[in-house]
């Protein structure tokens, strides 16, 4: 059946397969957004060390450096890189509750470092609490020196918000930074996608997948084929 964006309630069914494709927005709709692995993030501090044990259990030695790292964090809570190592094996532990407490604490103490204020919100965009990752974003995108990936993450957030407009809006001036970033144009094109705008998508993503080194992110020609797919 072919979708329908009128006042039909089936005009749904669109959004919400967009939405799936979306989730995978330029690299940082993976389930990573806002880390290392991700093209929208600030990137991370050193590793933890070795974590994978038998059975898929984290090593013995993760749980020992945590530990470590506790105590330091504990003794020197604005310490900027025990805290960002102390929530970085966090996190590689699964403990994302508490990676976030240590994160606003840091962040807290460093109420002008930027970088800190994007990973906070990138963190929590990743576990869906996307009012909090909107306001640590802005605080952090207005910092001197923003760079286009906190953009992007706003984008993203305000994408996930149902704020199409405002999205694009980041997304354009993420481009202004980093122009044809493929990520973010494969973000612009799937947000003008889930609003219902597939013409403007479509345009979007077929400019995207002709540009060189196009190959290198497969996610621009998937969504186009979505995209035109949807349109019948």
């Amino acid at each position: 059946m072919r979708p329908v964006f009128a006042t039909d309630p089936r005009r749904a069914m669109a959004p919400t397969l967009l939405l799936v494709a979306a989730l995978a927005l330029g690299a940082c709709q993976s389930r990573n957004a806002g880390l290392e692995t991700d093209p929208m993030a600030t990137g991370s501090t050193s590793p933890a060390g070795p974590l994978a044990g038998t059975g898929g259990q984290p090593a013995t030695g993760s749980f020992r450096r945590t530990e470590l790292l506790a105590q330091q964090f504990s003794a020197d809570p604005s310490n900027v890189k025990v805290g960002l190592d102390y929530a970085k094996n966090l996190e590689e532990m699964g403990q994302t509750d508490q990676q976030v407490s240590v994160l606003k604490s840091v962040a807290v103490a460093h109420p002008n470092d930027g970088a800190l204020q994007a990973q906070l919100g990138k963190q929590l965009l990743k576990m869906g609490r996307v009012g909090e990752s909107i306001a640590m974003l802005e605080r952090s995108a207005a910092q001197p020196g923003a760079d286009w990936k906190t953009l992007s993450a706003l984008g993203t957030a305000y994408d996930q918000q149902g704020n199409y407009q405002q999205a694009r809006a980041k997304y354009q001036a993420a481009l202004a930074l980093k122009p044809n970033q493929l990520s973010v144009e494969n973000n612009l094109g799937m947000s003008y996608a889930m609003e219902g705008k597939l013409p403007d998508a479509e345009k979007i993503l077929r400019a995207a997948s002709a540009q060189p080194g196009a190959d290198a992110e497969p996610r621009v020609r998937q969504n186009l084929a979505l995209v035109v797919g949807l349109q019948g």
